[in-house]
């Protein structure tokens, strides 16, 4: 591991135990400043609270049905929607077929299904699948017809030149070129996922982050929830990091950006091909004076040969 990497570790690591410190800060002086943060728990009070439901059972098994729930029904939003996607933004009859429906539904809140759920499927468990996929399929759908719509229409000529018929077209252009927006919207259809599935727990669930999180506040149970809180942020930072490493691992073949700072120079990158690489032109501040010299030098020059070619 590289020093910056390790600089960019610890920075991360010194804003978070900042937010925690500040956090108990706040909470442990009872400060009350509009916000009312005498109310809340304090750092020491959740991580003990935490510590206890660690050695229960309770606690692992509402972890495992919360997973389950939204590995089942991310799975399945990932597949339909790449599908659905890709045959809405690639056929126009299924897109006026499709389409419509699509646009109607979309706007209507995964959580707002939640009676729709209760009265179609015969099972709570079932339901909550449902609405994880429901939260989860329209940001993969509206990505992957988004991504597919862009791609440029010379790579599928050229594989068509090439004999290549439509599922080649398919498999050698749509799907790689689309793999950016694709994951794009996987992205943000797990954080989703997450916050329609904590709901449903809380509402028809059984066992699950949600309902144990929901049933601590029942019993006034602050530190409890807060616990509940925290668990929720792990598990969905950790399931869009590995959602964003899949995507990497699978887009290797993307030209990376780097950040360099503004100050120091000032650089034009050319777009780069799939053929060959285009170097990075980087001109420095001192050179600028030097080229608008040389242009004016030249342009004077060809001011004096316009005119002796006059004379001649």
């Amino acid at each position: 591991m590289t020093r910056h990497a390790l600089r960019r570790y610890a920075l991360r690591l010194v804003s978070l135990l900042t937010a925690l410190g500040l956090w108990q800060l706040l909470t442990g002086l009872d400060v009350d400043i509009w916000l009312r943060f005498s109310q809340f728990p304090t750092v020491t009070d959740v991580a003990h609270a935490f510590a206890g439901r660690l050695t229960g059972s309770d606690y692992w098994t509402d972890l495992t049905d919360s997973l389950t729930r939204i590995l089942a029904g991310f799975l399945l939003a990932a597949v339909l929607g790449v599908a659905v996607g890709v045959l809405v933004a690639r056929s126009r009859l299924a897109e006026d077929l499709l389409g419509p429906v699509l646009e109607v539904v979309r706007p209507i809140p995964a959580i707002a299904l939640v009676p729709v759920a209760i009265l179609l499927f015969p099972s709570n468990e079932q339901g909550i699948v449902f609405i994880t996929f429901t939260a989860a399929f329209f940001p993969v759908l509206v990505s992957t017809r988004h991504a597919v719509r862009a791609l440029t229409p010379v790579w599928e000529e050229a594989v068509r030149t090439m004999g290549g018929g439509r599922w080649r077209i398919l498999g050698s252009v749509v799907l790689p070129g689309a793999l950016p927006g694709i994951f794009g919207g996987l992205s943000v259809g797990i954080g989703v996922s997450w916050i329609c599935v904590i709901s449903a727990e809380m509402i028809s669930g059984q066992y699950g982050v949600g309902y144990r999180t929901w049933q601590d506040y029942t019993v006034v149970d602050y530190p409890g929830v807060f616990v509940g809180m925290v668990t929720i942020g792990v598990l969905g930072w950790v399931t869009s990091t590995a959602v964003e490493l899949l995507g990497r691992r699978l887009t290797r073949w993307l030209p990376r950006t780097s950040y360099v700072p503004g100050g120091r120079s000032r650089s034009a990158v050319l777009p780069a091909t799939a053929s060959a690489p285009v170097p990075v032109v980087v001109e420095a501040e001192g050179d600028s004076q030097y080229q608008s010299d040389a242009q004016q030098q030249g342009s004077g020059e060809t001011e004096q040969e316009a005119r002796d070619e006059h004379l001649v």
